[in-house]
């Protein structure tokens, strides 16, 4: 298929951005009035009827401006023709552990995939009135002004983010050691518990890089084309082309990327420290 236009994309961010910012209504309106919590089959991985509702509120837009695109919601699975071109991944509350408990470190997240490329974003964490927005082409934007990524250039001068799988508690590859190991190298490592925030503030400077695995299209797609329109770059770990399907980011500034990229390829098994 051809590359959309940039006026096509203009139109696609607006249609994101419609639907994140409803959706972060009802989540609004749902704060510290959740009556039940629910878990989906694995310790910690939660949902709730924010959850449930914000994601409706995405699809009833979706489906009034693109009904003939498929969707990947969290909640909802797979929607529509596998065969279109164009496939949004939805993330009706990106932080649902956060959100239980009134931290306020959580996201609508919104991203297009056009012939498996993400090339728009909008992530919307509505409890710090923060609105991030990109597409492919047209640059990256924090509450509609221009954003860009860090200059950091060494590694032990930078600040980086992560995170831990649900299934952390059954498999050894939980990356508790890279977290452990990058924190010896670096100025530290956070965990905020959303990966689209962590991206997004990859994207706008507040962090130089960012690495996580176990993570669904849904998570990342919307903050991959933020970190890139802002001058990031974003790979697999070895820093080969990102295969979203792998569940596995690694996105930087650009300036840390090979340093960061090499050692987490050689962090030793958590197992043989001492």
């Amino acid at each position: 298929m051809n590359q959309p236009t940039p006026e096509q994309l203009q139109i696609f961010l607006d249609i994101a951005t419609e639907a994140a910012m409803e959706a972060g209504t009802i989540l609004q309106a749902y704060w510290g009035k959740l009556e039940t919590v629910e878990e989906k089959g694995r310790p910690g991985d939660l949902v709730t009827a924010a959850d449930k509702d914000a994601e409706a509120a995405v699809l009833k837009v979706l489906r009034r401006h693109v009904p003939e695109h498929s969707i990947l919601a969290e909640e909802s699975g797979q929607i529509g023709d596998d065969n279109s071109e164009y496939l949004w991944a939805i993330d009706p509350l990106d932080g649902t552990t956060n959100y239980a408990h009134q931290y306020p470190i959580a996201a609508v997240s919104i991203g297009l995939l056009i012939a498996g490329m993400p090339q728009v974003g909008v992530i919307y964490n509505p409890f710090r009135e923060e609105l991030f927005r990109a597409a492919k082409g047209l640059g990256a934007t924090r509450n509609r002004r221009p954003i860009q990524v860090s200059k950091t250039s060494d590694l032990s001068k930078s600040l980086l983010v992560s995170g831990f799988a649900y299934d952390r508690r059954e498999t050894s590859d939980n990356n508790y050691a890279e977290f452990c190991y990058l924190t010896h190298l670096t100025q530290g490592v956070r965990r905020s518990g959303s990966a689209s925030l962590d991206l997004a503030d990859v994207a706008c400077g507040r962090l130089d890089g960012y690495w996580e695995r176990g993570l669904s299209p849904w998570d990342i797609s919307a903050g991959i084309v933020l970190v890139e329109e802002a001058g990031g770059k974003v790979t697999a770990y070895n820093g080969s082309p990102l295969v979203i399907a792998s569940g596995r980011i690694l996105a930087t500034n650009s300036q840390i990327h090979d340093n960061l990229s090499k050692e987490l390829l050689q962090v030793p098994p958590l197992s043989s420290w001492k």
